[in-house]
């Protein structure tokens, strides 16, 4: 690694501080705010490193937030089984059914892309699920906010810089603004 990279990389995180919605960071911890208000409770969703993520927010946001949360790619036996026995298309949407998801819950989307028709379908189906179930939706995402992004009430767009780090810095991203999401409702 160079020093070029270094500063390239940190200029395109300079870059990302000056181009991210405030408002839909305002427009989030509001939810936050009212669904803790109401004692709702927030599914935190993300596959691959977006799931590590899922779940180091769930500590944040029950721990810190006071916020019942949970995600379900933590619980690793339930999610291969229902991977293997229903396929990976379903695997939140129907955690979230038993669950008993409701108007008075939320779900938070940590995604690169959002999902679409092709890619993260676990995800888009426990979307169409939520809304359907008036579960409040918020998302922190990448790329053009995928299917999270067209659906989300509050979406919190991480701007691509440089299409070689989309993925890097939309992770890095989820990270800083969950850690801010749950400090401001505190």
């Amino acid at each position: 690694m160079s020093r070029e990279y270094v500063d390239k990389y940190l200029e395109e995180t300079q870059e990302i501080v000056k181009r991210i919605s405030r408002e839909e960071i305002v427009k989030a911890a509001g939810m936050l705010r009212a669904l803790r208000e109401r004692r709702g409770r927030l599914f935190v969703l993300g596959v691959g490193g977006s799931a590590a993520n899922a779940s180091h927010a769930v500590n944040d946001f029950r721990k810190i937030g006071g916020i019942e949360t949970y995600a379900p790619t933590d619980n690793v036996s339930e999610l291969t089984a229902r991977t293997n026995d229903e396929g990976w298309e379903t695997t939140f949407s129907e955690w979230l059914k038993v669950s008993g998801i409701n108007s008075q819950d939320a779900v938070l989307v940590l995604s690169v892309g959002g999902g679409s028709e092709t890619t993260s379908l676990n995800i888009v189906n426990a979307l169409k699920l939520a809304g359907e179930r008036g579960a409040g939706i918020l998302s922190i995402v990448s790329r053009n906010g995928g299917y999270a992004g067209k659906v989300s009430d509050a979406c919190i767009l991480i701007p691509v810089v440089d299409e070689q780090r989309i993925t890097p810095h939309a992770e890095g991203w989820q990270g800083v603004i969950w850690h801010l999401l749950v400090n401001a409702i505190v």
